[in-house]
């Protein structure tokens, strides 16, 4: 007979709280004002760490993402602009690779902490449209939310908009709120530390343009000086950008349109067919399983709403029983919606090439947008009910994560991009560079989709430089190469090997030739043999 047995029944169900009794614990944590921060900053925690050790695992017979190498090499020099966005990508980057080591885990830690980043931010807008628990109620949506988990392993200017397009709603409802001249400047500089991460937050600031423009109360701002210092701060905030900008003669805007210029009508409507698809499938699963926790063994549907009357009646009080704020809940409808609606029908009337990546920053408050509807009521319950939703759901993916790599490798075996074993190439480079020269290696010559892995692998982190590339990083030149000497790397998989192999035979007629095949093997199985033609140029003579 065990020892739990001979306890009084009180005893025992102190050990061991019934669901509702961790319900009611969760639920004063979350609506509590002293602990509630906190809780939401362990659950981030909590969060960023499991799925940082699951991105590991899913990604462990794969190189980095090259644009993760990108926002790497980038942080190797602090510069005002690194030719296709805007520096504070590469500023973070380069602040955190001088803490960590540079790694695999390493840099999905950092978009994992990113995005950790962006649930407190959220949690603490809700805080402004909803009561505490309909607030954390966001934070788990958003958690469910694929963006912030196994879609957000790749830190690059898109992931980090999720924290600075945050922190830009939350100072416009604070300015909306408050209409003064210090709530206005932390809006302009929230407006310019969003433009300084990528131009497609123009977006986003236009929306809550509109939003402040469209809103029944916006008189009471307009004739305040919050906007109208927001503006003016974001103007002097942006000088230095914009002097560089002037400088490189616009690079990015080049870059912009050379990449994402007009397609034919048919493509377009494609490409925005399948970025509206995307994005509302993504959309799907926190939705859904939101619905179950509200859901989940109700007495009745009457317990999940009340009378929309009612409810608007409620005044709003953060510490009373759930509500909502409903001039702010107007600001996140009306950004909501323009956010979702405009950049299609942008796209379809410009014909522009839409990426469906370009949606990753512009639906984190759709939760909240729904949280916010005032017929909608979130029970204790709920809030255990999702958090169990979300725990279980993470720890099967970090059982499921190292048998997902495996299988995914053996199902593609052919994946060159992929599983092309670019970090092993770094390493033999390295090595050939310091056995010739006795120094380290300053410059690699390859493609984008190369030469920042190889940056980002090799020990001596050499710089970056893409041949023909308009829209140069700035991190080095060809008389710089020149100078320095480089090894330069062609892919022999890659449709444009012509191309390069041109390209080296002007610049490095002198170079020593090698061949160097590379392949990875993980857990018994084959990755893609790459065949790379190397060309070694030495530094110039002195």
């Amino acid at each position: 007979m065990s020892t739990a047995s001979f306890l009084p029944a009180a005893s025992r169900a102190r050990r061991w709280p019934k669901p509702r009794r961790w319900a009611a614990w969760l639920a004063v944590k979350a609506c509590d004002p002293k602990t509630s921060l906190w809780l939401v900053i362990g659950f981030a925690a909590a969060h960023a760490v499991l799925w940082t050790l699951i991105l590991v695992n899913l990604k462990l017979a794969q190189d980095v993402h090259f644009d993760v190498a990108e926002a790497f090499a980038w942080g190797q020099k602090f510069q005002l602009g690194y030719g296709k966005h805007p520096p504070l990508a590469g500023w973070i980057a380069g602040l955190w690779f001088m803490v960590f080591p540079v790694a695999n885990w390493a840099t999905y830690a950092l978009a994992m902490a990113t995005l950790g980043c962006g649930l407190v931010i959220s949690w603490l807008i809700a805080l402004r449209v909803v009561d505490r628990r309909r607030a954390f109620f966001v934070v788990l949506m958003l958690a469910l939310y694929p963006i912030f988990n196994f879609k957000g392993f790749k830190y690059n200017p898109d992931l980090l908009q999720l924290v600075t397009l945050p922190l830009l709603v939350l100072a416009y409802l604070n300015a909306f709120e408050k209409r003064s001249v210090r709530a206005g400047l932390w809006l302009g500089l929230a407006g310019a530390l969003a433009l300084m991460t990528k131009y497609w937050v123009l977006t986003m600031i236009g929306a809550i343009g509109l939003a402040a423009l469209l809103h029944p109360d916006r008189m009471l701002l307009l004739r305040s000086p919050a906007p109208w210092v927001a503006i003016a701060t974001l103007a002097v905030a942006m000088l230095p950008h914009l002097w560089w900008l002037r400088k490189v003669d616009f690079v990015p805007l080049t870059y912009a349109g050379d990449v994402y210029g007009l397609v034919d009508r048919a493509h377009n409507a494609q490409l925005v067919f399948g970025y509206v698809g995307h994005n509302l499938a993504l959309l799907a699963l926190p939705i859904a399983l939101a619905a179950l926790a509200l859901s989940w063994r109700p007495p009745s549907w009457a317990t999940l709403t009340r009378r929309p009357s009612k409810w608007f009646a409620h005044s709003w009080s953060p510490g009373g029983n759930p509500s909502v704020n409903l001039p702010q809940a107007r600001n996140i409808w009306i950004i909501q919606a323009i956010v979702a609606i405009g950049p299609p029908l942008g796209g379809l009337f410009f014909t522009v090439y839409m990426k469906t990546d370009w949606g990753i920053s512009l639906f984190f408050l759709t939760p909240l947008a729904l949280a916010a509807i005032p017929a909608l009521r979130v029970q204790k319950m709920a809030l255990v009910h999702l958090t169990a939703i979300w725990l279980a759901i993470t720890l099967a993916a970090l059982v499921a994560s190292p048998y997902i790599a495996s299988h995914a490798m053996m199902a593609n075996p052919n994946g060159a991009v992929t599983y092309g074993a670019r970090s092993e190439l770094a390493r033999e480079l390295t090595l050939a560079w310091r056995i010739r020269f006795h120094s380290r290696w300053p410059v690699v010559v390859a493609t984008t989709e190369v030469n920042q892995p190889l940056t980002f692998y090799s020990s001596d982190h050499p710089a970056p430089f893409t041949p023909g590339e308009l829209w140069s990083s700035g991190l080095t030149s060809l008389q710089e190469a020149r100078r320095l000497g480089f090894i330069g790397v062609c892919d022999t998989t890659d449709g444009r090997l012509p191309v390069c192999e041109a390209w080296m035979a002007a610049n490095a007629a002198d170079a020593e030739r090698l061949t160097i095949t590379t392949q990875r093997f993980f857990k018994g199985h084959p990755g893609p043999a790459i065949t790379w033609k190397v060309f070694i140029a030495p530094p110039a003579k002195q």
